[in-house]
């Protein structure tokens, strides 16, 4: 009979080491039994979850795929952009850039609100030329031809220099002399700029005036070792307080007649943004179709009357704009957005359009 309590033992203690089983069995006979408030707890945390990680990915300003039209409509995330009226007194326009080469010079015609002085710098250095801007802020307001030529430390080849009279549009040559023996600027990068056009007022009261008190211009002049085509690079308008703006170009939806676009043959843009991509002055922009109309590109009925930032897209009208938080044209997230002109404005003369961000006498 020993044997069979041994057994008996053996067996008493395989039973002890199976009770687990039961307990498993039990607790998956009541999961199934509760399985519908199991399933609907489950499917409530990885909601609250989601929710969470959208919310705390986008904030309040989730995506339009996400909302439905009236919320779009009601409550849109682009911020509209606190717009400063300024009135500019400066223009500055390169007549017939076809022809302008650093041997044979190149042709500007000013076109101000006060009598100005305009002052060219031939072969400006590239780096004085930026601390002369950073000087304006920090140091001394460049208000006259002397102060930029004291920021510049003389760090230029040539110097000519012209009176223009108020809202006189007369033609100005400027052309390197024949004695400076220069061609070329070298290859890119250069350390210097081919022609810097500085305007200032003639009259120290009208500086009193205007917030705007000087325009720079860089302007590029093709030459033996650069072929791009003559264009202004960059404009900065000096303010009085120490500021300075660089001025952009706004892509308008409408046709336009500038000679840049209609005197240059596709093949010669394509070279010219080519070598801009080289110089590292391209800009990331999409070349626009442009329209036969200057109407909204959604409606097509209102009138263009809204930029877009970054991108810089005029193609909204009044009523389109709360409708989008993406540029239609490009797809870009709009960050930014300002009117050309308010309601007022378009009220007075619902046939003036705006089609440049800066003109002569025109707010910004």
């Amino acid at each position: 009979m020993r044997p069979a309590a041994g057994a008996g033992g053996v067996y008493g203690e395989a039973g002890g080491s199976a009770r687990p089983g039961p307990m498993a069995a039990v607790f998956l006979v009541t999961l199934y039994e509760y399985s519908p408030l199991f399933y609907i707890t489950v499917v409530f945390v990885c909601f609250l979850v989601t929710s969470g990680l959208v919310l705390g990915w986008f904030g309040l300003g989730v995506p339009v795929i996400l909302r439905n039209s009236e919320e779009t409509e009601s409550s849109t995330g682009v911020l509209k952009k606190r717009m400063r009226q300024v009135k500019n007194p400066f223009g500055l326009e390169i007549t017939h850039p076809a022809t302008a080469s650093v041997t044979k010079g190149i042709t500007l015609t000013p076109d101000c609100l006060e009598d100005c002085i305009l002052t060219c710098y031939w072969g400006c250095s590239v780096q004085k030329l930026h601390e002369a801007l950073q000087k304006h802020v920090y140091c001394f307001r460049i208000k006259t031809p002397q102060a930029l030529e004291d920021a510049l430390y003389s760090e230029y080849l040539y110097r000519q220099q012209y009176f223009i009279k108020k809202n006189d549009k007369e033609e100005k040559y400027c052309q390197l002399p024949e004695d400076a023996q220069v061609v070329d600027f070298g290859p890119v990068p250069r350390s210097r700029y081919p022609l810097i056009a500085l305007l200032t007022l003639a009259d120290e009261e009208d500086r009193e005036v205007y917030d705007i008190v000087s325009m720079v211009a860089v302007i590029h002049i093709p030459d033996e070792s650069y072929r791009l085509s003559c264009r202004i690079l960059y404009q900065y308008l000096l303010l009085a307080e120490g500021q300075y703006h660089d001025l952009k170009q706004l892509f308008m939806s409408a046709n336009s007649t500038a000679p840049s676009s209609s005197d240059t043959s596709p093949a010669e843009r394509s070279t010219d943004r080519s070598l801009l991509e080289k110089a590292g002055l391209a800009e990331d922009e999409p070349e626009l179709h442009e329209e036969n109309s200057k109407d909204c590109v959604v409606c097509q009925n209102g009138t263009v009357n809204w930029v877009l930032l970054p991108c810089r897209h005029a193609c909204l009208c009044d009523g389109c704009i709360k409708y989008f938080q993406q540029c239609p044209m490009c797809r870009q997230f709009v960050q930014e957005s300002f009117p050309l002109c308010s309601k007022k404005e378009q009220d007075e003369d619902e046939s003036t359009h705006i089609l440049q961000d800066v003109l002569p006498g025109r707010v910004f």
